[in-house]
């Protein structure tokens, strides 16, 4: 009883909430719910992995593909699920050296200018219509992330990744640049600009690993292991998402 009580008031307190939002916050709203939602509900059906990012505009003959879909391979040999944004360029390569293995390919997708359709090479796909919401799902998603040479959105992803974790909004899990001739002109500048103007601290640096060796990051992965299905290292993380720390009256879910 006490159950339905504590849900009935939760509906009362939401309907009013959106009594008091306009039409359009409303719709647009509930949009955002249902990607999270469909996102978080596919989240658990599969143990995490690794999540490849990296250019959609690369042809599958570019030297990084290639690696990439090295790397897809060796992933699902050593049994990681591997997870890409599910479109072409190096997300289709590392997707391809998972499935012809037989492992499982995870793509979650959205529709853009460069990146139409899923690659042909997944065995689940989800397809998104916010980016911060896929965003979210590809970051709960991993144990480990690869990031492979890629343009603005690889960059907004890595940036997002590393800012979290450096914020304790997010489990520290191993992220790779991998490509170092791609890479190290950017880190290069991190320490040149960001760390001498104060930007952020040396110690930031040390959440990235960079390298021309793939079998560090399926090492990585070897050594943090399988977990469970519907277990996921987000968890226990609520102190740190700020919920707790919404004034009462703010708060829709108590």
């Amino acid at each position: 009883m006490a159950k339905n009580d504590e849900i009935g008031d939760f509906l009362k307190q939401e309907q009013k909430v959106l009594s008091e939002l306009e039409k359009d916050d409303v719709a647009r709203a509930r949009a955002y719910a249902n990607d999270l939602l469909r996102g978080l509900k596919t989240v658990r059906t599969y143990p995490q992995g690794v999540t490849i990012f990296g250019s959609a505009r690369f042809p599958q003959t570019n030297k990084y593909c290639k690696k990439a879909r090295e790397l897809g391979q060796l992933l699902a040999q050593n049994g990681h699920t591997v997870i890409t944004g599910g479109g072409p360029g190096i997300m289709e390569a590392a997707s391809q050296g998972a499935f012809e293995y037989g492992g499982r390919s995870i793509g979650l997708n959205i529709t853009l200018a460069h990146e139409q359709f899923p690659n042909p090479y997944l065995t689940d796909v989800l397809q998104f219509q916010y980016f911060f919401a896929r965003k979210v799902m590809l970051a709960m998603s991993s144990k480990v992330y690869a990031m492979f040479p890629g343009g603005f959105g690889t960059l907004d992803e890595l940036s997002e990744v590393i800012v979290l974790m450096q914020e304790n909004k997010m489990p520290k899990m191993p992220v790779f640049l991998f490509g170092k001739s791609y890479w190290r002109p950017l880190v290069r500048f991190a320490e040149s600009k960001m760390i001498t103007n104060g930007a952020i601290s040396k110690k930031d640096l040390k959440l990235l690993y960079v390298t021309d060796d793939i079998k560090e990051i399926v090492k990585a992965a070897n050594k943090i292991g399988h977990p469970k299905i519907k277990t996921n290292f987000y968890d226990g993380f609520r102190a740190q998402s700020g919920i707790d720390e919404l004034p009462e009256e703010d708060r829709l879910i108590k």
